[in-house]
């Protein structure tokens, strides 16, 4: 498009989003194939709207001609977006039909009872349900499992540190693990609760994780943004991916992405300098709470901390350092070929479900002031992300009868990793 008929293309288009009042019965999730500039330029107008959140890519600017853009559309804009794709010659397919149904689903909860069995731990739970499942563990497990808090949100929610020990004398070893940093990614904080009963539950009973637990501390951080995931719950934004924090009174924007408020090469190419942006950086590094009460915490324990992983959704990948830059960790065929192409290969054998892998910047996109990127340059040199269960079919709204193979793929993968760490530290 020229400049000038592009600029008359948005502003009509951009009156006929906020005229447009057709709707459809129910919310729904579209996969659309991005060819084009053009479809690239218009793609960004319309994931900018109101009525749409993205999925995949995780902000407008990552998108880029050849790519999958995977599209939450609200009920009342789901005509008005099938049909500008249809008009422009966009390809495009429905991923899901009725996201409430996959909501009511995911929210369902028959068992909150934390002495209920392995129940309990395939299904969601709500951030107090949660709490009270860290607090009555520690107090199930007092040998083998001390609540530790670090720090508190923007709203004051305490950020609750599990720390797993063996039944043995003090090591001088540990990994840390956290999840639920973005609010939507639910699938998260499901594998943290998940990871813990598994290895209270077979500690002296499968060898890997008795071997772990009796040769590290492993640090658990089960919801590392409890205000965002407290509002994905309780409000009808479940596609919430920041903090809640204020900037300041009456600002028209909330929250940050917390994975790009560490300091590393923060808010560079890949972050976002505009509050109302998914990815917006924060005023600074460790400007939000609970990234720095993270990064405190980790900075006084970084003589036994060797190994680091987030846990986070959706795609299946297995990423590690570098994401904020193209650049290469020293330790690349060392992370690439020894750790997360082992934990692919093994997950495809096992559980026959394909998981990309590879430095992050160059496996999915440039994103500055991750803590993946942060812990390494602190002197973690075993640090990852692990993208969970699925690619796209159900993305974020990832039914509850999922939870077991995502959490045991994972587990795989973390069993491989902590193994190798150990051997090599």
């Amino acid at each position: 498009m020229k400049p000038l008929t592009k600029l008359l293309y948005f502003i009509c288009l951009n009156n006929f989003l906020e005229m447009c009042m057709s709707t459809s019965e129910h919310d729904q999730v579209l996969s659309i194939t991005v060819s084009t500039q053009d479809h690239v330029d218009i793609m960004q107008n319309v994931t900018s709207h109101n009525g749409t959140v993205l999925w995949q890519p995780a902000s407008p600017s990552y998108i880029t001609t050849n790519s999958e853009v995977h599209l939450y559309v609200q009920s009342t804009s789901v005509e008005l977006v099938t049909q500008l794709l249809q008009q422009h010659q966009i390809p495009f397919t429905v991923l899901v039909e009725n996201t409430e149904e996959l909501v009511e689903m995911q929210t369902r909860n028959d068992s909150s009872d934390p002495r209920s069995g392995g129940v309990y731990h395939e299904r969601y739970h709500s951030l107090e349900d949660i709490y009270f499942w860290i607090n009555q563990t520690g107090q199930d497990h007092s040998d083998m499992v001390k609540v530790i808090d670090i720090g508190s949100s923007f709203e004051k929610r305490p950020l609750q540190v599990m720390k797993l020990s063996g039944r043995r004398g003090a090591v001088n070893r540990a990994m840390w693990m956290d999840c639920g940093i973005h609010a939507r990614e639910w699938i998260a904080p499901a594998f943290c609760l998940w990871f813990v009963n598994y290895a209270l539950r077979f500690y002296n009973h499968n060898s890997e994780i008795t071997e772990m637990l009796n040769n590290m501390d492993i640090y658990i951080l089960p919801v590392m943004n409890p205000d965002g995931y407290k509002y994905t719950w309780t409000t009808v934004e479940r596609m919430w991916r920041k903090n809640r924090s204020v900037l300041k009174e009456g600002s028209e924007c909330v929250g940050v992405d917390l994975n790009r408020n560490f300091d590393a090469r923060w808010c560079t190419k890949g972050a976002s300098n505009d509050p109302c942006d998914p990815t917006y950086c924060g005023q600074y590094p460790e400007s939000e709470p609970e990234a720095e009460a993270v990064a405190k915490f980790l900075r006084s324990h970084k003589d036994t901390v060797k190994l680091y992983i987030s846990i986070h959704s959706y795609s299946q990948m297995l990423l590690f350092p570098y994401s904020c830059s193209y650049d290469e960790a020293p330790n690349h065929n060392e992370l690439q070929l020894e750790l997360v192409k082992e934990a692919s290969t093994k997950i495809r054998r096992y559980y026959r479900n394909h998981y990309k892998y590879g430095a992050g910047a160059k496996t999915i996109y440039l994103a500055p002031g991750g803590s993946d990127d942060w812990a390494y340059n602190l002197g973690i040199k075993y640090s990852f992300t692990f993208e969970l269960q699925d690619r796209g079919r159900y993305g974020f709204l990832l039914p509850p009868s999922f939870i077991p193979q995502a959490c045991n793929e994972a587990l795989l993968a973390v069993k491989i990793i902590a193994l190798h760490v150990m051997k090599k530290t």
